[in-house]
């Protein structure tokens, strides 16, 4: 009798490599530069009482897809918002005790990146103190959930709508907005885990995917109640060199940082880590910390080039698609595993109603890589047909919640991930099973 056939594919792994000695301490510490270069940046645009003044618009201003902090408070504000807010989350995970990881530094960029488009110093907390008291009701250490909680403040601006309700007494409003984020983030948890086993780690913004649900209910409730909330496109332009020219500095920085730290082994790894798919991984465990920085420095060189290359904007937005690239840089993707998923949103810009460099489609071509692992798994093809299905759907499923889930794309990516990876998995099984002369 024949063994059945095992279409587990190994992926490769570096050998035995230990970063040089550097502490925990160290490394956080080296983490909390990038919001610290911000703040810096920050200053060059604006004045600190400009920088505070801006902060307070911020929070103040309605903050649901697509609403750019540039324009709202200042680029000054929107850094020094995006930095703090990291440095926070930085602190928090540090004062827990918890070990750096991947997720450690994705969920720190992914705070940064979407603190220049929608979270602020005021719409997080109620979120995350739902998520601390999930781990007390469950009995258990809150740095369990801790990484779901900071990714899931991608429904924080649910909170600042919830603020907004016309008729209400300000206290009513404020009791109501705590309520409503202490119940989303007490969900999140058994949520994001159960959607995972439906798209089996393809998608890497699982959080994106359950807020995406959870986004859908609360709004369907609002609309019973009669709250609506309008279409809103606030966009900067015009500013892509001085962008590109912070960007560059620190992904460049980022980039000889490794090479210097890591020296011919962390360059040995970097190209051991081209090798993995994205699914399911931490790099920084896997290939250590100058590899990972490596990875993370060109990917944000390549995203940063490909944006300016199709004719789109650097601001609040698009500089947050961009880090999120860099962010999950530790736990899945590379650019061998995001350029066939970019490149397939281009090629549907140039076959649809619609052109590259708008909006709505500049967020899909950076977000659209949360579907690097099919790239990774099954090849180029498999990733140009993510890319160009993704740009469809995550240009239409973002009107169930009005915009009030963050990670737009991350819903959009799960959805494609679902539809696209048991198909493919049928057909290759079936190539398979031919290959080995069994029955079809």
């Amino acid at each position: 009798m024949k063994k059945p056939l095992n279409l587990n594919i190994q992926e490769p792994k570096s050998e035995n490599y230990k970063d040089p000695q550097v502490t925990r301490k160290q490394k956080f510490l080296f983490l909390a530069l990038i919001p610290t270069y911000f703040i810096l940046v920050g200053l060059i645009f604006q004045t600190p009482n400009q920088i505070l003044s801006g902060i307070k618009t911020i929070i103040a201003e309605p903050d649901f897809l697509i609403t750019d902090y540039f324009l709202i408070g200042g680029v000054g504000a929107a850094f020094a918002n995006a930095g703090l807010l990291t440095l926070m989350s930085i602190l928090m995970i540090y004062i827990l005790d918890m070990d750096m990881d991947g997720h450690t530094i994705t969920s720190c960029c992914l705070m940064f990146g979407f603190s220049l488009f929608g979270k602020n110093l005021f719409n997080i907390w109620a979120i995350l103190s739902g998520i601390f008291l999930y781990a007390k009701y469950h009995k258990t250490s809150v740095r369990r959930y801790l990484y779901i909680g900071l990714y899931g403040t991608s429904l924080s601006p649910i909170i600042t709508q919830v603020m907004q309700i016309p008729g209400l007494p300000i206290v009513f409003r404020f009791i109501l907005c705590i309520a409503v984020g202490v119940l989303i983030g007490f969900v999140l948890p058994p949520l994001a885990t159960h959607v995972h086993f439906a798209h089996k780690g393809y998608s890497l913004y699982n959080v994106g995917f359950a807020s995406g649900i959870i986004a859908t209910v609360i709004v369907s409730l609002f609309k019973s109640f009669g709250i609506e909330t309008a279409s809103r496109l606030i966009w900067s332009t015009g500013q892509n060199g001085s962008f590109a020219v912070i960007l560059g500095i620190l992904f460049g920085g980022m980039v000889l940082s490794g090479l210097l730290f890591g020296r011919t082994e962390g360059l040995n790894n970097y190209f051991a880590l081209l090798k993995h798919s994205g699914l399911g991984v931490d790099y920084l465990k896997e290939y250590g910390g100058p590899a990972t920085i490596i990875n993370m420095g060109l990917n944000g060189l390549f995203a940063t080039v490909f944006a300016i290359a199709v004719g789109g904007d650097l601001n609040g937005p698009t500089i947050g698609g961009i880090f999120t690239i860099v962010g999950f840089s530790a736990t899945g993707k590379h650019i061998r595993n995001i350029f066939p998923i970019m490149f397939g949103v281009f090629v549907a810009s140039l076959t649809k109603e619609w052109n590259i460099y708008d909006p709505s489609p500049m967020l899909a071509l950076l977000f659209s890589t949360t579907l690097a692992p099919i790239a990774g798994e099954f090849g180029v093809l498999a990733g140009l047909i993510a890319g160009y299905l993704h740009s469809s759907v995550a240009l239409n499923v973002g009107i169930v919640y009005g915009g009030m889930n963050l990670y737009n794309n991350g819903f959009a990516g799960g959805i494609v991930a679902i539809f696209m990876v048991p198909v493919i998995q049928s057909i290759l099984d079936r190539r398979a099973k031919a290959r080995g002369g069994l029955s079809l």
